[in-house]
């Protein structure tokens, strides 16, 4: 199975560039990077990472990831470059749609669009993104970048995005775009990958878990008429080898490792003992 990496980009973790390389020859097939944009300062929204709800400080140092998987591309030639993930509801589509099409364009093709909406209410609100409708807002901004992103001249009329006529250059080198991925375990979801994605993406994923969602999504794709193989499975944050196994035997597609905030200097002797743990 493929397996990718995770890095926790922060002030300290070093030259991006340099670990997407380290990862590319260790045999990493891809390279992921989540994000928060910002962590309101006051909050009311629990965590479900932590005991207690409250949000671990390292969240408020994550680097864009658009700007280190722009940096890890052009020191890498193989691996695929991914969000994990992107919270859609918090950027304008017409300039993230721009920034994608370039990374795609630039990279020879090697970008996987991982979205999701967030858990944490004020973020979303304080950035724009209507938190209540956010997976409304979620398949608007999709379904108008795929507009730019496969037509010289785009346009969209929705609830949350409205647009005439635009050109929008590069188109993605991908086609008809990069693949997107979707997180979480809503109870939609499945219906959402089917409906405008590429993929789930799963997060604290089970066996059981995934062999479930292998079936509802190949029951929803024969249904709405789609390849049920066109649709895949990316396990987030595998733990072991026998984990990924498992994994892979019960429908999963790629599985991904973790490579934690690290010290300087940390990031490739962490990288080369996760290969040495995780690969085959």
């Amino acid at each position: 199975m493929k397996v990718g990496v995770n890095v926790a980009v922060n002030s300290d973790t070093g030259d991006i560039g340099a670990i997407a390389k380290k990862a590319e020859d260790l045999g990493f097939q891809s390279l992921w990077i989540a994000e928060h944009p910002i962590i309101p300062v006051h909050t009311t929204s629990k965590y479900g990472g932590t005991p207690d709800g409250s949000i671990p400080p390292s969240m408020s140092d994550m680097a864009d990831p658009f700007i280190c998987l722009a940096i890890a591309s052009a020191t890498t030639s193989k691996i695929m470059l991914g969000t994990s993930i992107c919270l859609i509801p918090e950027h304008n589509p017409l300039v993230q749609a721009k920034q994608i099409a370039a990374l795609d364009f630039h990279s020879g093709g090697r970008f996987i669009f991982g979205i999701g909406t967030g858990w944490l209410r004020e973020e979303t609100e304080i950035m724009g993104g209507d938190f209540d409708h956010r997976w409304t807002q979620a398949r608007e901004a999709v379904e108008a970048m795929k507009e730019l992103w496969t037509k010289d001249e785009g346009e969209y009329h929705g609830r949350f995005y409205d647009f005439p006529p635009v050109r929008v250059f590069p188109k993605p080198v991908q086609k008809p775009h990069p693949p997107i991925f979707l997180g979480g375990a809503a109870k939609n979801v499945f219906k959402r990958v089917v409906s405008y994605g590429d993929g789930w993406m799963p997060v604290r994923a089970t066996p059981e878990s995934v062999k479930a969602g292998r079936a509802s999504l190949d029951e929803l794709a024969d249904a709405a008429g789609r390849d049920p193989k066109s649709i895949q499975i990316l396990v987030y944050g595998a733990s072991s080898r026998d984990e990924i196994k498992q994994m892979e035997d019960a429908g999963a597609d790629m599985a991904t490792v973790r490579l934690p905030s690290t010290a300087p200097g940390d990031a490739i002797s962490g990288l080369e003992k996760l290969a040495e743990e995780m690969l085959v």
